[in-house]
């Protein structure tokens, strides 16, 4: 039962459209159907990590430590503004199959899930103050059940993410994809200078 609590968690904090979202289903839509998994997986493990540190408290260092916390929105929204304008820059968004071969780096492609997923402090605070108060209310092997289902659900969102967009990607024309890719690379701008200016209004103003 705690375990399904956890599940349930998981999938409620993770569905709303954002960053790591934004991200599987721009790799889901371009790249081959192998490679895409592959991604989803790279974005679990991060999203995954993120759960636990927040579950164990982490987000208190960011409180105590403010250096931390300032180095952390300067350089995440300066990492997140770029990969914002990579994808406004795109000239042209194609569907590819698995016999293709676009230029991919999965060295970016896991630099990019780890900004996306850990270059928030703000989720960090708030995902360690979610989390923290359930790791309370559920000592011992209940924790263990909780955080185990909330770490289930980020695998099983992101990859049935990335299916059901592998699925229904050769029914969309390039032109809708390219606006997509422009759409989200808008929002993930706007999420960027958000970080900025909260590093501004915080340590520099």
């Amino acid at each position: 039962m705690t375990y399904l609590q956890g599940l349930l968690f998981g999938v409620a904090y993770i569905a709303p459209i954002g960053m790591q979202n934004l991200f599987v289903i721009n790799t889901a839509l371009t790249q081959p159907q192998g490679r895409a998994f592959r991604v989803a997986l790279i974005v679990t493990f991060f999203d995954v990590t993120l759960a636990l540190a927040c579950f164990f408290g982490i987000g208190q260092l960011l409180t105590m430590f403010h250096w931390l916390k300032a180095a952390i929105l300067l350089v995440g929204g300066l990492i997140v503004i770029y990969i914002g304008l990579t994808l406004l820059k795109a000239q042209e968004v194609t569907v590819n199959t698995a016999t293709t071969r676009p230029t991919f780096s999965y060295w970016q492609a896991t630099g990019t899930a780890f900004a996306v997923a850990w270059l928030n402090p703000q989720a960090l605070i708030d995902g360690t103050m979610l989390l923290g108060a359930f790791r309370a209310s559920l000592p011992g092997a209940k924790g263990d059940f909780f955080i185990g289902g909330v770490m289930t659900a980020s695998l099983v969102w992101f990859t049935s993410l990335t299916g059901l967009i592998i699925i229904f990607r050769t029914h969309l024309k390039t032109s809708f994809l390219l606006l997509l890719n422009r759409i989200c690379g808008v929002i993930i701008i706007g999420y960027g200078l958000k970080l900025l200016f909260n590093f501004w209004q915080s340590y520099v103003h």
